[in-house]
Formats: C-alpha cells, sequence, structure tokens
C-alpha cells in the first residue's frame, strides 16, 4: 500500500512513501560545466520537428509542452539561464527529500549513501539537475524524459563524472515504462505534473511505477494568486527568468486536488508542508 507525504512550496511538493528504503541529499554537480549538443538550433513552429519524442507509445504530455522546453533544453546547466528557478530549488527540494526518504526507509541521513540498493526514477529529468545528486546519495537512478535533446544533455553532462556516469537515461514516458512493468523504490516526479494533458492518468502511472512499499514524490506550484505573481509575473514577466508561457496558472493543480488525484491513483497521501512558504 502506498503512502504519501506532502511539501508544498512555491511548487509545493507531494511526497508519497509506497516503500522505499531509504534517502539522502545533497546539491547537485556545480553548474559549471555547461554542456551544449551539437546540431542545429532550436526554433520552435507548428510544422517543423522542434522536438524529438520517445518512441510511439502512449503519453500524457502535451507536444506544445515538449515544444517549449526542446527550444532552451540547451541551457539546463547554466544556472543563470532559464531554470535558474530549479537550480535555486534543488538544494531545498533535495534536503526535504533526504529527510522523507531517510526518514521512511529508516536510513541514517547523516550516512554519505544512503540510497545505497534502492532503484530511483526520475521522470521528467530534464538535463539531469536532480538525477545527479540522487545517484551520488548512492541509488541506482533512472532518469526518463519524453525530449531527446534533454537526455543528450543528460547523458553528457553525467559522463563528466564518475559517479554520474552509471545513471540509465532513457527518452521515453513514464505509460511505456509501465507497460514494461518496470518498478522502483521511488517514483519522483517534480515540475511535471503541470505540463502534462491529463493528471489522472499520469499519476496512475507513476503509482504503477512504485515497487510495493516504495514512495512515489511529486512537486508542483499550487494554483493560487501568489504562485500567479510569482511563478508567472515575477518570474516570466519582471524578472525574465523563464520564457514567457512556460507556465499556465489554470495547469497548476491545489494541494487538495493532487491529495484526491492521487488517492485516486492508489496512493496515500501524507499532510502537505510548504518550506517555500508560496
Amino acid at each position: 500500500m502506498a503512502s504519501s507525504m506532502f511539501l508544498a512550496q512555491r511548487r509545493w511538493f507531494l511526497s508519497l512513501p509506497r516503500n522505499l528504503s531509504n534517502a539522502r541529499f545533497f546539491s547537485a554537480l556545480p553548474s559549471e560545466h555547461p554542456v551544449s549538443v551539437s546540431g542545429p538550433q532550436n526554433n520552435v513552429g507548428p510544422e517543423s520537428n522542434k522536438f524529438e519524442k520517445a518512441s510511439s507509445a502512449p503519453s500524457s504530455l502535451k507536444e506544445p509542452e515538449l515544444a517549449k522546453f526542446s527550444a532552451i533544453a540547451d541551457t539546463w546547466w547554466d544556472s543563470e539561464g532559464p531554470f535558474k528557478p530549479l537550480h535555486k530549488m534543488n538544494p531545498t527540494r533535495l534536503a526535504f527529500l533526504r529527510s522523507t526518504l531517510c526518514r521512511h526507509f529508516r536510513k541514517d541521513p547523516l550516512s554519505a549513501r544512503p540510497f545505497e540498493g534502492l532503484r530511483f526514477i526520475d521522470v521528467g529529468c530534464g538535463g539531469g539537475i536532480l538525477s545527479e545528486p540522487l545517484a551520488r546519495m548512492g541509488a541506482t537512478v533512472t532518469g526518463i524524459d519524453a525530449i531527446e535533446k534533454n537526455i543528450k544533455i543528460a547523458r553528457l553532462h553525467a559522463n563528466l563524472d564518475p559517479t554520474t556516469s552509471t545513471i540509465e537515461y532513457c527518452c521515453t514516458t513514464a505509460e511505456k515504462l509501465v507497460e514494461e512493468q518496470r518498478k522502483f523504490d521511488a517514483v519522483i516526479a517534480l515540475e511535471v505534473i503541470e505540463h502534462v494533458a491529463d493528471a489522472a492518468e499520469f499519476c496512475k502511472s507513476l503509482s504503477a511505477l512504485t515497487a510495493h512499499e516504495g514512495a512515489t514524490v511529486v512537486s508542483t506550484i499550487n494554483r493560487s494568486m501568489r504562485s500567479y505573481a510569482t511563478a508567472i509575473v515575477a518570474a516570466e514577466y519582471l524578472l525574465q527568468w523563464l520564457p514567457k508561457g512556460t507556465h499556465q496558472w489554470s495547469s497548476f493543480l491545489t494541494p487538495e486536488e493532487l491529495t484526491m488525484i492521487l488517492k485516486r491513483a492508489g496512493v496515500d497521501v501524507s499532510k502537505p508542508s510548504n518550506p517555500f512558504d508560496i
């Protein structure tokens, strides 16, 4: 049976222990190692192939969302680029995951490699800014993304460090892995659900990928006036940290909505917490 735990943040977290064994966090490889993929620059347009999707398996992702993120894929490891908010959030969300998963798995949070022997999947891994610290903490990590360019960037950056070069990166979807009957101790999807076409089906896939007594962790932005002001008005228009149109406020989920969706997907959900106070 799955259990779960919420972390409400500026993008609030939801963590669903299902049968994890241990966890601990520290920040990713410093982004002084920018990585780019050679080839033609992105030029988003509806009539051309601006992004490469994973196989023909069913996917809950929206094609316009894939196009938007493919256009900025080269900047994943630029801490001052479009993904600056994620780089800034990473230490806090890693600390939360480390604390939560260690408590769930009854592991020592002070251990250097508390995830040793555990299988983690980072759904919507992008350039690997979460996958890499998980691997450094001992987890056997699989990172998946529906954008081929993201996977190429992630592989190139991971290969800069022997401790992360073992990460399995795949251009695929959660739904495809469910068809393949893959299972993981921890299924992690941070800042992804607000970009999918069907949140309920997406959560069913996450639940199906989670091993018995493992954990599912989901993070997204709370749909509130404060999130509209910070995640859209400030981040996209005033500070210009993100390209305009990155987020649609109507696609954000409240903690209550996500709780209901997860429960219907067979996951036990714990109370939310909010380290970012948004």
